[in-house]
C-alpha cells in the first residue's frame, strides 16, 4: 500500500467508514442503480438549524450568495459551506455517504464542494446529465455526490429525477435521447422526506425538475472527486482558519487542505 492510500484508509476508518458501513442491500443498490437512498439522516432538530442557517446565509450574501462556484438562473444557490458554519461539518464526513462515494470512485478520493441548491417556484428544470463529459464505458468513475434533503420532496415542488444503471453506459445523454430535457421512461423521482440522503454516482443521468408548487424547495449537495482531480472548489484556497481548527485530521483529509 502506497502512502496515500495509507492515509486514505486511516482517514476513513477514524471517520468510522468502512467496509462493513453499508448493508449488502446498500451496495447492491449504489453498483447497479447507481444510487442508495439513506432515511432519516437528519432529525427534526438537525432540520430546523440547517433551515435557519441557510436562511440566514442566503440573507446575508444576497445577490453573491453561491458565486464562488456559479450561480444558475431559476435556482437560489450557497457555495463553499464547509466554511460558513459548524453545522455543516458532519455533513462532507458522514459514515454512510464516505462509504458510498469509496465503493463508487474506488479509489482515494476528496471533497470536490460543498453547495446548496433550490428550485424557486415555476423553476428548476434541467436536462439530464452526468457531473462529468462524456464517458468511455471501461473507465473508472471519477465523481459521485450526495443531495440531503433539507425539505421534502415530492413530485411537484422540483424532485430530482435519475435513470437507474446509466452509470454503466459510455457517451452522454444526448447519444440517446433527442432532447435530455424530456421525460425519460426509466427515470424515478426521489420522492423522499426531508433528513433523507440520496448519495449518487455522479455518471448517473439526473437532473432536477420543475417546482410547480409556491415554495421553494431546499437540498444541500456535498460532490467529491477521486484525489488526482482538480475540486470544482479549492478547498485549500478557502479553507478558514476556524474552520481548520475546528475539524479532524480526517476531516481535513477529506477536504484535501
Amino acid at each position: 500500500m502506497n502512502e496515500e492510500n495509507s492515509k486514505f484508509e486511516e482517514a476513513l476508518a477514524a471517520l468510522g467508514a468502512s467496509d462493513d458501513t453499508l448493508t449488502e442491500a446498500e451496495k447492491a443498490s449504489i453498483d447497479e442503480r447507481g444510487f442508495v437512498v439513506f432515511p432519516g439522516v437528519l432529525s427534526e432538530a438537525a432540520l430546523a438549524e440547517l433551515r435557519d442557517k441557510y436562511e440566514e446565509l442566503m440573507e446575508r450574501e444576497g445577490a453573491n450568495a453561491g458565486m464562488e462556484v456559479h450561480q444558475e438562473k431559476g435556482t437560489r444557490r450557497l457555495a463553499d459551506l464547509v466554511n460558513k458554519g459548524s453545522v455543516f461539518d458532519a455533513v462532507y464526513v458522514h459514515p454512510k455517504v464516505l462509504a458510498a462515494v469509496r465503493r463508487v470512485i474506488g479509489r482515494p478520493f476528496q471533497l470536490s464542494s460543498l453547495n446548496a441548491r433550490d428550485a424557486v417556484p415555476g423553476e428548476g428544470l434541467q436536462a439530464l446529465h452526468a457531473d462529468w463529459g462524456p464517458r468511455r464505458a471501461d473507465e473508472p468513475f471519477h465523481v459521485c455526490n450526495s443531495i440531503w434533503l433539507i425539505d421534502d420532496f415530492t413530485a411537484d415542488n422540483g424532485a430530482t429525477r435519475l435513470v437507474p444503471g446509466t452509470h454503466k453506459l459510455g457517451g452522454s445523454p444526448s447519444d440517446y435521447m433527442a432532447d435530455p430535457r424530456d421525460s425519460h421512461p426509466d427515470e424515478i423521482a426521489l420522492v423522499a422526506p426531508a433528513g433523507t440522503v440520496c448519495v449518487f454516482n455522479s455518471h448517473v443521468w439526473h437532473g432536477g425538475t420543475s417546482n410547480r408548487t409556491n415554495r421553494t424547495r431546499r437540498a444541500m449537495h456535498s460532490y467529491y472527486t477521486a484525489r488526482e482531480l482538480p475540486q470544482q472548489l479549492r478547498q485549500a484556497e478557502y479553507i478558514r482558519k476556524s474552520t481548520y481548527d475546528r475539524i479532524s485530521s480526517a476531516a481535513r483529509y477529506i477536504l484535501n487542505v
